[in-house]
């Protein structure tokens, strides 16, 4: 019987994606994902704590990810763990968990797009602008 290694998670982007290619050519976009939580603590205090994970995206994914995704972005992400370990030059081994999606959709709306979809409307007035 297969295992199973799957994560799925919903967040922002922190940052703008990082695409590049292997040496055989195929193309893969890193980009950080934050994911936040609301809790009350035992004293009865809110609390948010976020949680950041690493996601790799290969091939045609990849391409989309870099063409359509920017920082700030809310994203689900689904795919599988990825455990890397490798020793970093101060000689300590290191260790990295990330997440190697299967599927990225965008759950927002970039700006330009909205303002594209307003200016568009020949009847706008300038307050109905969304910004």
């Amino acid at each position: 019987m297969a295992g199973l290694c799957k994560a799925m998670i919903i967040g922002n982007l922190g940052r703008d994606p990082e695409m590049r290619y292997t040496p055989s050519g195929k193309p893969v976009t890193s980009f950080s994902v934050a994911v936040s939580r609301k809790f009350t603590a035992g004293d009865g205090d809110q609390r948010e704590e976020t949680q950041w994970f690493r996601v790799n995206a290969w091939n045609k994914l990849a391409e989309t990810c870099n063409e359509f995704l920017s920082k700030g972005r809310k994203v689900f992400v689904e795919g599988r763990l990825q455990v890397r370990t490798w020793e970093g030059q101060d000689g300590q081994k290191r260790t990295s968990v990330e997440i190697v999606a299967s599927d990225v959709l965008w759950l927002d709306q970039p700006k330009a797009a909205v303002v594209e979809e307003a200016v568009g409307e020949e009847e706008m007035e300038a307050e109905d602008l969304p910004f």
